[in-house]
């Protein structure tokens, strides 16, 4: 062979390779807390737009109850990632030596969350809740943290009592099997327009989540560690989607297609959510967070900066 054509031939070769490297997709699995919640949909409605197979990733999805059962399944390697972990749930889990990371922040502030009875219950304040059953997700979860966080600081002599998603605590309440129910937008929007419902408090009702960080993304300690370049190119992805759902407006409609509700009513829910309270790259109010992981009793002692750092493994921009 010449050398011409051994060239020629070389770099047929590395176009090929070259294309095919291009062609191929990492595989993430992913558990996600509380399906159709606008925070929780960036994954989705990234995958559904191509997103994330720009940057060669498909994602596998499975959805839970709450983000107690997406961080066990973090822990048990049965997926890759979890979206959507309580905080409070994670800094126990890792001080407890579970193989959890975050690689990212996924909701700061609670006031998506609200905690809502039938429109004619004798409840009017989280102060009428004494003997009276609260609900969150599951444990670990956020919503968990904010009811622990309600008891302690309103002296409440509730029952704190775990119920699953937004459309299990629906039919919970207006059944009368608990008193007070948990949701986050879109869901119970239909009932409280018809005003089968009222509101009685929100997650930013308890003072030590206002304006902090609340629900964490996590990863596998070992996968993270085998896959850094991986991660990475989630979370470039996850960025990048975060942009898409406020600045194109194709992503309303995929959003609302995906869900089956109305653009409005896509728009209404997105109101909850300010864009910073969804950009990953910063864990607010980290300080504090980790003085109320022991007063709520998640964590035996605040976690030491070393911890920390470990814990904390946000890939860079």
């Amino acid at each position: 062979m010449t050398k011409r054509k051994f060239a020629a031939a070389l770099a047929a070769l590395s176009l090929l390779t070259a294309a095919s490297a291009a062609s191929a997709e990492d595989t993430i699995k992913l558990a996600v807390g509380q399906r159709g919640n606008w925070d929780t949909s960036v994954s989705e409605v990234g995958q559904m737009a191509g997103i994330f197979k720009k940057h060669g990733l498909k994602l596998e999805i499975v959805y839970t109850q709450g983000a107690g059962e997406t961080q066990q399944a973090v822990i048990s390697g049965s997926v890759d990632i979890g979206i959507a972990a309580g905080v409070m749930g994670v800094l126990s889990a890792y001080s407890k030596g579970a193989p959890v990371r975050v690689i990212g922040a996924e909701t700061t502030g609670a006031g998506d969350l609200y905690w809502y009875v039938k429109a004619d219950s004798a409840i009017k304040t989280l102060k009428d809740t004494d003997d009276k059953t609260l609900a969150y997700s599951t444990n670990g979860s956020s919503t968990h943290g904010v009811v622990k966080a309600f008891i302690d600081e309103y002296k409440l002599k509730a029952k704190p009592t775990a119920m699953g998603g937004p459309a299990a605590n629906i039919t919970a309440v207006m059944s009368g099997q608990i008193d007070v129910g948990w949701a986050a937008p879109p869901f119970g929007l239909d009932q409280l327009d018809a005003k089968q419902i009222r509101i009685i408090a929100t997650g930013n009702d308890a003072s030590v989540f206002k304006g902090q960080t609340v629900r964490l993304n996590i990863a596998n300690a070992d996968y993270l560690k085998n896959n850094k370049d991986v991660v990475a190119r989630y979370m470039k992805a996850y960025r990048e989607t975060v942009n898409y759902l406020y600045t194109d407006p194709n992503a309303l409609k995929v959003y609302s297609d995906w869900l089956k509700i109305t653009e409005a009513k896509a728009k209404r829910t997105r109101e909850f959510f300010p864009r910073a309270a969804i950009e990953p790259d910063k864990i607010t109010g980290l300080d504090t967070i980790v003085k109320d992981a022991v007063t709520l009793k998640f964590t035996a002692s605040e976690l030491t900066k070393a911890q920390l750092d470990d814990l904390i493994q946000i890939p860079p921009r």
